[in-house]
């Protein structure tokens, strides 16, 4: 699942891919408008399913993480809001669901932006993340990280 859903650099939220155009691709957001738009070679586009997020020692799929947290809130909306929360409560609240992350390489933004897409996801109702873990497993992906 988390395949189809983009981020797309320099727009803020979460795109479901609909459909594939000539020279683009055909996204759709993931908020109550639906708007749909393409999203032209020259936009950076990445697949959620391709992002890592760095630890001490290996890096970890955001599915994953994603499932830390998921477990962690008991399926709901993440307890810390990512707007209002400091650098020290982010840090915190991503210490508690992956304790070995790399504290120099995985900066503020990168867990302000970990956390909105996790609210995204699950009031979207997308929260299966064992199912991308399935499907991907044993693929040795080079992972953008977030």
């Amino acid at each position: 699942m988390l395949e189809t859903i983009l981020a797309i650099a320099g727009k803020p939220g979460l795109y479901r891919l609909v459909s594939r155009g000539n020279r683009s691709l055909i996204v759709e957001t993931l908020d109550k408008t639906k708007k749909r738009m393409p999203a032209f070679g020259t936009d950076r586009v990445i697949s959620l399913a391709d992002i890592a997020m760095y630890t001490d020692s290996e890096e970890v799929p955001l599915r994953q993480v994603l499932k830390n947290i998921f477990e962690k809130e008991g399926g709901k909306i993440a307890s810390v809001d990512p707007k209002k929360a400091s650098k020290e409560d982010l840090a915190e609240f991503v210490g508690d669901v992956l304790p070995n992350f790399d504290r120099d390489r995985v900066f503020p933004s990168d867990m302000k932006k970990l956390v909105q897409w996790y609210n995204i996801l699950v009031e979207n109702g997308i929260t299966d993340f064992d199912e991308a873990m399935q499907e991907t497993e044993g693929d040795n992906i080079d992972s953008r990280k977030a």
